[in-house]
Formats: structure tokens, sequence, C-alpha cells
């Protein structure tokens, strides 16, 4: 991958997660609705469908370099597990301080209250989304549903890549009825990262003229917001609702809710990469401060929700600038908890490594 691209993904990642967190921040119970237009264009769930197609390239290239199921499964379950077992206990730890301050902020719909030793299991096998055993809130930590959805997108690629005959069916037909529908209907917009690496990498994207690539990369974000003006989603939610037979689609599809409207912004985000990787071919971009928060992006992401209800449960409602720090002390845990964690993903894999080397020669 070019410098250039690369930055550019990692500049789409910071942008996204911190849509992600503005979208949580701007719930009424934390901001008095004060900036509730970003509850209405739902732009959270939408910033969280453009990591799924960055997710898709990054995981097509990762199985292109690992070149083994055993490297793939090794790298992919460190990468998840290294932040995702100690953000489960910092939920743990921050919603049990929290619902001790104020339990009026920990409302039902936002936490679903499990003991620790579940909110683990469930969380290290990335079941809390999955059909089987059946959908699980852990905690106040409701962001964590697209690790579900992801893990299993990792699995079923992996098992499509390194397996081959009939065993790779049976392992596919395993995982996806396992995942459920609901997994598999949000999966075409992280294909669409993995077609447009596998067209990257082999130098088959479409040749562009300057004028198309400017076209693809500013009208595709442009499209988004038009749709989003003619109120689009809402439109595609109510006709998949009505196809079901229920007022609201969320109660049956949960976080799949807008499936079509998802796949949309998975093509308007493939599309604008297109454009991007045409303009960018040549360009050397060394952006430091964005490859710098980009490696704690993740950890921003599975930390800021049980952060933001800990925060609001500790400040007093009339304090000066409680907007502002709700929001700054929700990133800036995700920070702290990035140098502990997300950054030290390097030397915890080496000590795997030795310590398996070790137990061999033992």
């Amino acid at each position: 991958m070019k410098p250039g691209l690369s930055i550019w993904l990692d500049l789409i990642r910071v942008v996204a997660t911190v849509v992600v967190v503005l979208s949580h921040w701007a719930y009424p119970r934390f901001t008095d609705g004060t900036y509730f237009i970003l509850r209405e264009w739902n732009v959270g769930s939408d910033a969280v469908i453009v990591f799924f197609v960055i997710s898709g390239i990054v995981i097509a290239y990762a199985a292109g370099r690992d070149q083994t199921a055993g490297r793939f499964a090794f790298n992919r379950l460190t990468r998840l597990w290294s932040v995702l077992i100690p953000a489960i206990l910092l939920t743990f730890l921050f919603d049990r301080l929290g619902i001790g301050l104020d339990p009026s902020a920990y409302p039902q719909q936002y936490f679903q209250p499990l003991n620790l030793w579940e909110m683990l299991g469930r969380g290290l096998t990335f079941s809390n989304e999955f059909a089987f055993p059946g959908p699980a809130r852990l905690g106040t930590n409701g962001p964590l549903w697209s690790l579900s959805y992801e893990a299993a997108y990792y699995a079923i690629f992996g098992a499509a890549v390194f397996l081959g005959g009939a065993r790779r069916i049976a392992v596919l037909l395993v995982l996806i009825m396992i995942a459920g529908p609901r997994i598999i209907l949000l999966m075409p917009a992280w294909l669409m990262g993995v077609w447009f690496w596998h067209r990257l990498s082999s130098g088959s994207l479409p040749v562009l003229k300057p004028a198309s690539a400017y076209l693809l990369s500013i009208g595709a974000p442009a499209l988004y917001v038009i749709c989003q003006a003619i109120n689009l989603p809402d439109q595609l939610s109510t006709l998949t609702a009505d196809a079901l037979g229920l007022p609201d689609a969320r109660q049956m599809l949960r976080f799949s809710d807008e499936f079509i409207w998802n796949t949309i912004i998975g093509i308007f985000t493939t599309l604008h990469l297109i454009g991007m990787a045409h303009l960018l071919h040549n360009s050397r971009l060394n952006w430091t401060s964005v490859r710098w928060f980009a490696g704690a992006s993740f950890s921003i992401y599975v930390t800021h929700y049980p952060a933001l209800h800990l925060l609001d449960a500790s400040l007093p409602s009339n304090i000066l600038g409680r907007h502002a720090i709700l929001l700054l002390g929700a990133i800036a845990v995700g920070l702290v908890f990035a140098e502990l964690f997300e950054r030290r993903l390097g030397i915890l894999r080496n000590a795997l490594r030795s310590s398996r080397r070790y137990a061999v020669r033992s």
C-alpha cells in the first residue's frame, strides 16, 4: 500500500472514532439534547460501517501476509484480546463505581448488569451478538457489538481462505449458523474492503483520470450527506420494518436494522477509497499525529462509553463545562488505555511466542 493511502486510511479511522464518541456523547442523558442532531442522523452507527470496510482491507492484507491459518488466528486473537480483556475489566470496574455514585445514570436500556465471569466469557468468545447463545450487552459497553460482528467476519474469511474442499464448506456453514443472519446482513460492507484490497494489491483497480478520481473521492461523501438530508436511512428502515411486519426493525434485527443503508454506506466508502487511491498514488504524506491517534482508536472505541457513564454519574449537573469534560474525559481514558495496552501488542506477541518456544523445548 502506498504511504499516502495508508495515512488516509488512518485519518478515516481517527475521524470515524471521533464520530462514534460524539454520537454517544450527544445522547440527551449526557448533554441534555443540545447535540441531538447527531442522534437523529445516527452517525455513530454509520461510522462503524466505515470501520467495517477498513477492517476488510486490513484483514485481507493480513491473510496474505500471515500465509497460514495458525499465524492468522494468532495475530487476530492477540490483536482483539490484548485490548478486549482489559476493556471488559475496566467496564466492570467503571460500572460498579458509577452505580454506587448514581444509579439513575445507568438506565436499563443502556446497561445490562452481568457478573464479571459472564462478561469475560461472552466477551472473549465474541458471542455477545451471535445467534447462539443469543445477544447480550456487556454492562454499559454497547459498542462492543461490532467486535462480535468483526470476529465472525475474521473467522468466516479465514475459513474461506485457509481451508479447502468439504471441510471448508462444513466449517463455513457452522460459522454462519453460529453468527446468525443479523451479523451476515452487514458483511457485504466488510467484503467491499476485501475486494478493494485485492484489486489494489493486484494493480487491477479501475484506471481513472484525475477528474474522475476527484469526483469519486468528493462525490461519495457528498452523496452520503444528500441521502441523510432526504431522510433515506429512515425510509429504508421503515420499508424493512414493514416487510417484517414490525413497528421497528430493531426489535428483530438489533444493530443490523439498517442493513440496506449500511450496504450503501459501504459502497460510498469504497468509491471514495478508489478515488483517493488514485489521487494519493504518488503522495508521501507522513502525518505523525494522525498515525499516533489512529494507534489509539481501538482503545478509545472500547472504553469511551463506560467512561461517559462513570463521568456522568460522578460530575455535578451544574458544573461549568460539563459537556466538554464528558467528551474530553472519555477520550482521555482511551488514550491512557492505549498507552497501557494497545501500543504494547508487539511486546505481548513476542512474549507469547517465547513462552510457546520454551514450552516446546521443555
